[in-house]
């Protein structure tokens, strides 16, 4: 009976959900600008100035591309005969001010204006411009209602019920749009996902209740994809003692379903000298240190006393480990020690050598088998010879368990959960309305009405008087409050019709607390925010100041770097990005985990310490361990700890000559100054190319490095006037990092070839090598701020940013400087923006 009333419940939901959620985009038009008040006529200046300054320039320097018989790219500039143009298309004429500007049209083969000209058109064509956006309606546009994604789901549990398994990580993949996974348009009901949210609702429902469930012990073996052990014949003095960074440790990341006992079991292979003394077998976890076994190979049965052999030798921790994602290495730590003197290593060895090997050959053996015999003997004994200092490495890894599971729900859920503060029971009659008012509240990030609480309160009830039990009751109440369309959807309501005679209006307290927080924490609103917008504080200047910074200094902060850092930067793209073993053998998972790590690192801190956005340029300090201190030549960091490191005295500086992402912007075999050239434009200058053209033909890959340079490969495809305009822009931008390899190393050849890293922009600005990059990067700084601007405005309103989200934008840039270009600064004339607290009327055609 129980079942059957869940399911028809939880169905009755669905389906209300699906109604509300067709009512709610039937009531929403498409995110379109308010059209302008009847095409006001342009004054008699403008009309006079268009004809006089701008058609004359455009017919001589434009039209033989763009006009009526050559339409370039789909542009007629031609058929913009009047000044009114400039309000009906113009977002077109704002793309000829930055080509202009830019020095990149007319192209560089065809004839050029005189600097003065196009300057004097740029010019004029910008301050009609400006013009015409500061007498356009202000318009902060509609948020199509909008899902949870994957980690807004996963986090808004956790910060709900206090349960923090990831559920979401099983819901099918969220789309992105314009660059992010939180925009509203894109994100999609499927009737898999709405199976999940059931399925999810339950487990999530009963863990927080009951705990999870009692789970029999598997075993898996963990992957630990890119190592490749090479043999080691001498030693350096400054190499890991760790050995975290060496190709025969391990590596992985493993999701801990509970919380419990493990056996970590660790095979072993390779070979070591004869003689050599016990090596230790180290386990970290989450790169803390913990449990170390010796092991000595000589005391194992062996078929051979000429040397070490551990294939096939086992070792076993026991851990406990914590619920979640863990980072589990197995190292041997101070290889080169304890060898035979003759290798002259550290603390070598004090056994005593084995006794050389003899030839003693079978006295009946005849001369023609003595001497094959022979033969084998010295082959053996060379073989001895080359056995390696470091040869013994970790194989595999096999994590089995749980055992000792801990059992019942957690202290924090049950918090979270009980809130009439009767935990261990004793509870009163009116408890089920009090627990199911306090969740509902929470969940939904608003009010509810009694009408809302009576559905949820009678379920609970029938419930808890069928099964005799208030715990198997609001066990179905939570599912059903999480499979609620007012839990899965951010949901904002229109005023009334009298209340809504303006264009737009402003959102609600409690529809700014909840914008803020997924904004900054991408989970639910905390007590703080719930509390503030019940007062009807929050939208005061003071108020919303002290949130945001407190929400910044939060550790939930955390998930602005890797939200919106990850996505922005697209060291996302590092977990599936592969590189050729034979030219990368060094990138391996312990390298793509660190360089992940790095950069968080960086933007977390950039967050927490309230730096200036200008670091994103050219900060010029990291956070390294020691494997990627390693990786980029940078002496003196040891351990697997992460710590600030101060790059003043390398080419290494900002966000762009980070290892992530200058391997995500490289192909697997080699770099590409195309693809490095475009992610700098699209992402920290916000002018992305087109793409190109279908019949491109491709660089002739196996030339690159021996028969000719990849500059010279690109000079060649750059004649093709088709592909001319877009690499003049890409192209020099990626020739100033050609020092960085495809995995983000420094080097000074390509194969043969030495490195040019020299470059020249459309406008003239030259430079050489990544350092002068990054100072005309920093020079023309408002390009980047417009860029980080509009980036983190589309991330913060779940939408793709419109013209008349200009004048925010631009109002937003101006204002950086007087807040000393600070994070926070950014952060919080987005939150004031038009756009991010209000929202046009419905009634707004």
């Amino acid at each position: 009976m129980r079942s059957l009333l869940v399911s028809f419940f939880l169905l009755f939901l669905l389906a209300i959900g699906g109604s509300a959620q067709r009512a709610q985009q039937a009531t929403i038009p498409p995110v379109a600008p308010l059209p302008p008040a009847a095409s006001p006529e342009p004054p008699k200046e403008t009309s006079e100035g268009f004809d006089t300054i701008v058609r004359p320039f455009v017919a001589e320097n434009c039209v033989p591309c763009h006009g009526f018989k050559k339409q370039k790219n789909g542009l007629n500039l031609e058929s913009y005969e009047s000044a009114a143009s400039l309000t009906d298309d113009h977002e077109r004429w704002a793309e000829v001010v930055r080509k202009l500007r830019a020095r990149e049209m007319p192209p560089e083969e065809e004839p050029q204006p005189s600097e003065h000209k196009r300057q004097a058109v740029a010019g004029w064509l910008a301050r009609e411009l400006e013009r015409i956006d500061k007498i356009t309606p202000p318009d902060p546009g509609r948020v199509t209602t909008r899902r949870l994604n994957r980690s807004e789901y996963n986090n808004t549990v956790r910060d709900l019920l206090g349960v923090d398994t990831h559920p979401a990580d099983d819901f099918p993949q969220d789309d992105a749009g314009y660059g992010f996974d939180n925009i509203a348009d894109v994100l999609s009901l499927s009737p898999v996902l709405m199976e999940k949210y059931v399925s999810a609702g339950e487990k999530v429902s009963r863990i927080a209740l009951f705990g999870p469930p009692i789970l029999k012990p598997t075993l898996t073996r963990l992957r630990s994809e890119g190592r490749r052990v090479r043999d080691a014949r001498t030693y350096s003095d400054a190499y890991d003692v760790t050995g975290l960074s060496l190709p025969n440790a391990f590596h992985a990341v493993h999701r801990v379903p509970v919380e419990g006992e493990y056996v970590i079991r660790v095979a072993l292979g390779g070979l070591r000298p004869a003689g050599s003394e016990p090596i230790a077998v180290t386990l970290w976890v989450d790169e803390r240190e913990g449990q170390t076994i010796a092991h000595d190979q000589e005391r194992a049965a062996s078929f051979n006393d000429d040397r070490q052999d551990f294939g096939g030798h086992t070792l076993e921790f026991k851990v406990r480990l914590g619920a979640g994602d863990r980072r589990i290495a197995v190292a041997i730590p101070r290889i080169f020690e304890g060898l035979p003197p003759r290798y002259n290593g550290p603390n070598p060895s004090k056994r005593p050598p084995p006794p050389p090997r003899q030839f003693k050959p079978p006295p009946t053996a005849s001369p023609e088998r003595l001497e094959q015999l022979r033969k084998q003997f010295d082959a053996t004994q060379a073989d001895l010879e080359k056995i390696p200092m470091n040869g013994v490495r970790v194989n595999s890894v096999d994590v089995g368990g749980p055992y000792s599971q801990v059992t019942g729900p957690s202290r924090a859920s049950l918090q979270k959960i009980y809130t009439c503060g009767h935990v261990n029971g004793a509870h009163t009659a009116t408890c089920a309305r009090r627990i199911v008012t306090s969740l509902a509240r929470r969940a939904f990030r608003r009010p509810v009405t009694a009408r809302e609480l009576d559905t949820y309160v009678d379920l609970v009830k029938r419930v808890e008087q069928q099964e005799g039990s208030l715990a198997e009751g609001l066990a179905v109440g939570v599912q059903a409050i999480l499979v609620s369309p007012d839990f899965l959807f951010r949901m904002e309501r229109d005023r009334t019709k009298a209340a809504t005679k303006a264009a737009h209006h402003p959102i609600s307290q409690h529809e700014l607390a909840t914008r803020l927080s997924y904004f900054l924490w991408s989970s639910m609103p905390d007590a703080q925010l719930r509390r503030a917008a019940d007062l009807g504080t929050l939208r005061n200047p003071r108020v919303l100041s002290a949130q945001v910074r407190r929400m910044l200094r939060d550790p939930k902060s955390q998930a602005l770097a890797e939200n919106f850092g990850g996505q922005w930067l697209q060291f996302r793209a590092l977990e599936s990005v592969t590189r050729d073993r034979e030219r990368f053998p060094d990138f391996e998972d312990y390298l793509r985990l660190s360089m992940r790590r790095e950069t968080e690192l960086f933007i977390e801190n950039i967050i927490r310490q309230d730096r200036r956005i200008l670091d994103f340029i050219d900060g010029r300090y990291s956070f390294l361990n020691e494997r990627l201190a390693r990786h980029y030549g940078i002496p003196n960091v040891s351990g697997p700890a992460f710590r600030r490191v101060d790059l003043s005295d390398t080419p290494r500086g900002g966000v762009l000559t980070q290892a992530s992402v200058l391997t995500v912007s490289s192909y697997a075999t080699r770099t590409s100054p195309v693809l490095r050239g475009r992610w700098v434009l699209d992402n920290l200058l916000d002018a992305p190319p087109p793409e190109p053209p279908p019949d491109v033909p491709n660089l002739k890959e196996e030339e690159i490095g021996s028969a000719a340079s990849m500059r010279e490969q690109l000079e060649l495809h750059r004649k093709d006037p088709t592909c001319a305009s877009c690499h003049r822009r890409m192209d020099p931008l990626g020739f100033g990092l050609e020092n960085f390899d495809a995995v983000g190393a420094w080097r000074t050849v390509d194969g043969k070839f030495p490195i040019d890293a020299t470059g020249t922009l459309p406008d003239g600005r030259s430079f050489d090598g990544p350092e002068e990059l990054r100072a005309i990067l920093k020079a023309d700084h408002q390009a980047f701020e417009h860029c980080l601007t509009a980036k983190l405005l589309t991330y913060a309103l779940g939408r793709g940013l419109e013209r008349y989200d200009k004048r925010s934008v631009s109002g937003i840039v101006s204002r950086l400087p007087e807040r000393e270009y600070r994070l926070s600064g950014l952060i919080l004339e987005i939150v004031n923006s038009l756009p991010f607290q209000s929202r046009r009327s419905a009634s707004t055609p």
